[in-house]
């Protein structure tokens, strides 16, 4: 019996994210919960083992590609800088905890929580609930953006199974980010792979200037793809 393909994002030139490997993919949707937020469940998503998400923004069946690209003169130019996180990121030193941020943000939010955000609870991590809560921010950032980092040099990072999560923020009216999770390669249209990193956030929107990464353009140009409400 031969193997099953492993999960496996190409971008294509000008064109959609091809997912292979039967990725599962869901709706997810930002909620507000007191200070803090959470991904609650949205509408199921058809399952396949190969399929094409859209990249431009302007499918008429989102998330998946309809050749929209094809007509509306989408330039989906890759611009991110191709160096790692480790070389992007900087540091943020705090009494318990310290904190990696290569400032990569999908305005998801996920890095407030109720006692404070994520740096001012790094900066009071001598306290152990609020060592705790910023633990928690970090590693639900869906960007990978930040990644706390414990004393002892130890980075936490979350156990994923390869995922793709289709966002809508309905605060702020408009459709998010794909949430990637799960160390899936990403491939770019010219054939090199990007650092494979556990979290990442791709723009669906098409206007993003860190192609192919979300830079939370969608929020500031109100992108909907229909489903945000």
């Amino acid at each position: 019996m031969e193997d099953s393909p492993r999960p496996r994002i190409r971008i294509l030139p000008n064109g959609p994210y091809l997912v292979g490997g039967s990725v599962p993919l869901s709706e997810k949707r930002i909620t507000p919960d007191g200070n803090a937020y959470l991904l609650l469940e949205g509408r199921p998503l058809p399952q396949a083992e190969t399929y094409a998400l859209c990249r431009c923004g302007r499918t008429k069946n989102p998330p998946f590609c309809d050749g929209s690209h094809l007509s509306n003169g989408f330039d989906g130019t890759e611009t991110a800088s191709r160096r790692t996180y480790e070389d992007r990121a900087d540091i943020e030193y705090g009494p318990e905890l310290d904190l990696l941020d290569d400032d990569r943000c999908a305005f998801a939010r996920f890095c407030h929580r109720e006692p404070g955000d994520v740096w001012e609870l790094v900066d009071e991590s001598d306290d152990p609930q609020k060592k705790r809560e910023a633990i928690i921010g970090s590693i639900e950032c869906p960007s990978g953006r930040l990644v706390a980092v414990e004393k002892d040099g130890r980075r936490i990072e979350p156990e994923y199974a390869p995922a793709i999560e289709v966002a809508q923020d309905p605060e702020n009216e408009c459709s998010a980010s794909l949430f990637v999770k799960g160390g899936i390669p990403l491939e770019s249209s010219d054939g090199t792979t990007y650092e494979v990193r556990n979290r990442i956030a791709l723009c669906r929107c098409g206007r993003s200037k860190n192609k192919p990464f979300c830079d939370m353009t969608h929020v500031t140009t109100g992108f909907d793809d229909g489903h945000s409400g």
